[in-house]
């Protein structure tokens, strides 16, 4: 079987994007095909076309609007690396870049003088994003220039502005009606951390509380990889406190996010913030967590807000493991924006080859889980 795909780069992530149609051709479900396309279970997803990395194992399923007020919609999949699972939980803000220039190759949207607005729409979160790409001439450049910290080629810009995204998930800001809640880890520690929806669902740990120096931020990564578990068992409380799983053992794996904060001890940013993708440090920052931190520095009591200690500008900086991330907040006509710029580049236009029979053991794979 053939399925045609094309391999784009959003921002610090990479993803496969499928025409919704094109994928329906294949006669499974997204969820039996897309782990058997990307080469799940498997570490190294060898025999698939996944990056065997949390932010290279992603795809998205993309419709033409109906010419209303959305010219695209997508579907975000979080494809599993050691289990043959996909998880629907969450949107990808990095891969989010990704749709815009997608709609205007592929001719979706007419190119305008100057830039081109793309209006999509997330359905996993129910999230509006405006994408605005450079097309001086009416025209996509043939040479991109533009340059984000975690990359080290250049892409097309894209700037994405995330329309009134609180409580797209659980339908408020602050889930448990609180700034902060606490949780009991080990040795009869307490952490704070602020439970917060917004871009996706968020739960953002104090620094400090959690033991990390602020100073130290450079050897955050290493020592929260030493305690991985503690912050797993943050987050899966967390869910059931937001609403999002029934029991800790129930929770996703994408959501809610989870992350620690503090201020910055420089000039050079505002907060410092380390977040986790899949249970492991992440390398740069998902999107979506960008705009939830945006939203919950402006939320008085929060962590975020604590660990800014200010009045916060139009601008935000945020330092990453890979540099200084800027997020900005903007009315427009239909709410306020919330948002960040990022680079799309694409890589490759495939016909991805899976034999029959695998996939249908796939699906009978996972129909026979569903029913034990």
């Amino acid at each position: 079987m053939r399925v045609s795909a094309r391999w784009m780069r959003g921002g610090t992530s990479k993803c496969w994007v499928f025409d919704a149609a094109d994928l329906d051709e294949t006669g499974f479900s997204a969820d039996a095909a897309l782990p058997r396309i990307f080469g799940s279970p498997d570490l190294r997803q060898l025999d698939g076309v996944g990056g065997a990395t949390s932010t290279t194992s992603k795809a998205l399923i993309v419709e033409r609007g109906d010419g209303s007020d959305i010219d695209v919609s997508y579907t975000f999949a979080q494809v599993g690396i050691e289990e043959a699972k996909v998880d629907w939980g969450s949107n990808c803000g990095n891969c989010s870049a990704a749709v815009g220039l997608f709609a205007l190759e592929s001719g979706w949207v007419p190119l305008r003088p100057g830039a081109t607005e793309v209006r999509t729409y997330n359905t996993n979160t129910g999230q509006v994003i405006i994408q605005t790409i450079p097309t001086p001439g009416a025209r996509l450049p043939d040479d991109p220039q533009e340059l984000i910290p975690g990359t080290v080629f250049t892409g097309h810009g894209v700037e994405l502005g995330f329309v009134s995204p609180e409580g797209k998930t659980t339908g408020v800001l602050l889930p448990t009606g609180a700034p902060v809640s606490e949780f009991a880890v080990a040795e009869g520690r307490t952490v704070r951390a602020s439970l917060v929806d917004a871009g996706a669902p968020l739960v953002m740990v104090d620094a400090e509380s959690f033991g990390l120096a602020p100073q130290d931020y450079a050897v955050w990564a290493g020592l929260v990889s030493e305690r991985l578990s503690e912050l797993d068992g943050i987050r899966r409380a967390a869910a059931v406190r937001m609403g999002l799983a029934e029991t800790p053992e129930a929770a996703e794996r994408a959501i809610p996010k989870v992350g620690v904060v503090s201020g910055s001890p420089d000039g050079e940013a505002d907060l410092q913030v380390l977040m986790l993708s899949m249970g492991r440090p992440h390398p740069a920052m998902p999107i979506t967590g960008s705009v939830g931190v945006t939203v919950a520095a402006r939320t008085p009591g929060t962590t975020v807000a604590e660990s800014l200690g200010g009045v916060v500008g139009e601008e935000l900086r945020i330092r990453i493991p890979v540099g200084v991330l800027s997020t900005f907040t903007a009315d427009r006509p239909e709410g306020r924006a919330v948002g960040v710029r990022r680079t799309a580049r694409t890589l490759a236009e495939a016909q991805l080859l899976v034999p029959d029979g695998h996939l249908e053991r796939a699906a009978e794979a996972m129909s026979a889980g569903a029913a034990s």
